[in-house]
């Protein structure tokens, strides 16, 4: 029953959120027609801007992921960068505001399409000018909608065959970097981890039932809308160098740059195991390569894989 009214709350709703603040950020750009799909479109991946305030979850569609981004933004709390390449879901949501992270994150990709309710005034002309295809409400039409089970801003949510006609495939992920395989030999056993950001929290916990991590979040167990809890292969904890950028939120806040591109150390969950590791990515345009200690590479579980940048 539950999942049943959390359905109805989310069709029921049928106009563009475009109108609407984000956080106190601006619409992006608008346009009245509906842009035509480009050859290029062909094979992009679909990222979406995800909420993840108390307030937005459950979350509808996520479980579709290939690759969940969990990021650091203003005043310590998280937001999820949610890539879809092997299937579309039929609604993904809330959606909320881009951050200049993104940008760089999203070169991997080839021109990919991103989803987002809006950005900081400052920041629109960067996401222009950026490799991907954006795509803010009211740019193409009924593909965004308001439910009417939450407040807004925790309220808008997306209809990804409204982007793109079909899911682009596996191969749209092979620029990650990432690799997939069976596990290298070094792992020690691991039941639970938790990662802290400065005001929010991730708890992945082993399940051999569902081959794969139980998420909590805030310490709440994270499911879908249907009920099904999330539980990703693999984990990858990321540490990276966080500095401020030059945005900041209707608060003063200023917005924290998670610079993905350099190298560091990483933990790898998978298999019930955790594994020490290194990641290094050149350049914008390129993967994220992960090995082990003595340089083998980091072979990923098959399945979702959630990527958390925590501050080195």
């Amino acid at each position: 029953m539950l999942a049943l009214a959390l359905t109805a709350s989310l069709t029921a709703g049928c106009g563009s959120g475009g109108d609407e603040r984000d956080d106190g950020r601006a619409p992006a750009h608008t346009s009245a027609r509906t842009p035509s799909r480009t050859p290029s479109d062909a094979g992009a991946v679909l990222a979406v801007k995800i909420d993840n305030a108390r307030q937005a979850r459950p979350h509808t569609g996520l479980d579709a992921a290939d690759v969940v981004y969990a990021e650091q933004v203003e005043g310590g709390l998280s937001r999820l960068l949610a890539v879809y390449a092997t299937r579309l879901p039929e609604v993904v949501g809330p959606v909320r505001s881009a951050r200049e992270s993104d940008l760089e994150l999203l070169r991997q990709f080839h021109r990919p399409t991103l989803a987002f309710s809006g950005a900081q005034r400052k920041l629109l002309p960067l996401i222009d000018e950026a490799p991907l295809r954006a795509e803010p409400p009211g740019r193409t039409r009924d593909a965004y909608f308001r439910g009417t089970g939450r407040p807004a801003p925790h309220n808008l949510y997306l209809r990804p065959d409204r982007l793109l006609d079909a899911a682009p495939g596996r191969e749209a992920l092979t620029t990650t970097g990432f690799r997939y395989g069976a596990a290298p030999d070094g792992g020690t056993p691991q039941n639970a981890r938790t990662v802290r950001f400065p005001a929010a929290s991730f708890t992945f916990t082993w399940s051999e039932r569902r081959d794969g991590w139980l998420v909590a979040m805030d310490g709440t167990e994270a499911r879908s809308t249907e009920g099904r809890r999330l539980a990703p292969a693999t984990v990858v904890v990321q540490h990276v160098h966080i500095r401020t950028s030059d945005f900041h939120d209707s608060n003063g806040n200023v917005t924290p740059f998670i610079e993905t591109v350099g190298s560091g150390r990483a933990e790898v969950l998978r298999d019930g195991q955790v594994y020490d590791a290194h990641w290094k990515r050149d350049v914008a345009t390129d993967g994220t390569r992960f090995t082990t200690g003595d340089g083998t590479p980091m072979n990923f579980a098959d399945g979702q894989v959630w990527v958390l940048f925590v501050k080195e």
